[in-house]
């Protein structure tokens, strides 16, 4: 039963990062934070639960990201958000999260996410633009975002991923 809330849930930060997030997010701005809820939810599932839960949620939520929203190279974001999430549960798997690392790790992820989407683009001629251009301009707004949505989604979120794999949280003196 978890696993089908963990994938409605997924499905419902899929709808909101394309359908209401460019409705709140103002004007000025629209173009240069990108929000990426599903990608956070995907290192959740590597720190939380099992690895191999990571990197199905990341191949296939990215290939959805990359088939409605990116038509430039098909696969990158499929690519690089089950390798995220594959990493993130083999480096973390036997250490326990605390929020702090958490909210670090998933910073590190979303800095790296994006930057290697930049490189691949770039090695492909998709863009022209500077790495200092591309940091200022779009990666750090939009990890601002991922940080906060991370921040104020990490107590449920840590539930439900805990839950799903059977473990009783222990109690943090965080």
């Amino acid at each position: 039963m978890s696993m089908n809330r963990i994938i409605l849930l997924m499905v419902l930060l899929f709808v909101i990062e394309g359908a209401v997030m460019p409705w709140i997010i103002p004007a000025g701005f629209g173009h240069r934070i990108i929000p990426h809820f599903v990608f956070v939810m995907v290192i959740f599932s590597g720190l939380y639960s099992r690895r191999h839960l990571a990197l199905i949620l990341g191949v296939s939520f990215g290939m959805l990201q990359d088939i409605v929203y990116f038509g430039h190279l098909l696969g990158i974001n499929a690519f690089i958000m089950g390798l995220m999430g594959y990493f993130t549960g083999v480096l973390l798997e036997r250490r326990r999260s605390t929020i702090m690392m958490a909210i670090s790790v998933i910073g590190f992820a979303c800095l790296l996410y994006d930057s290697v989407i930049y490189f691949v683009y770039s090695v492909f001629r998709i863009t022209n633009e500077s790495y200092a251009w591309a940091l200022i301009d779009h990666i750090l707004p939009s990890l601002f975002l991922q940080l906060a949505f991370a921040l104020a989604c990490y107590v449920p979120v840590r539930k439900l991923f805990e839950g799903q794999n059977g473990v009783k949280p222990e109690n943090d003196d965080e």
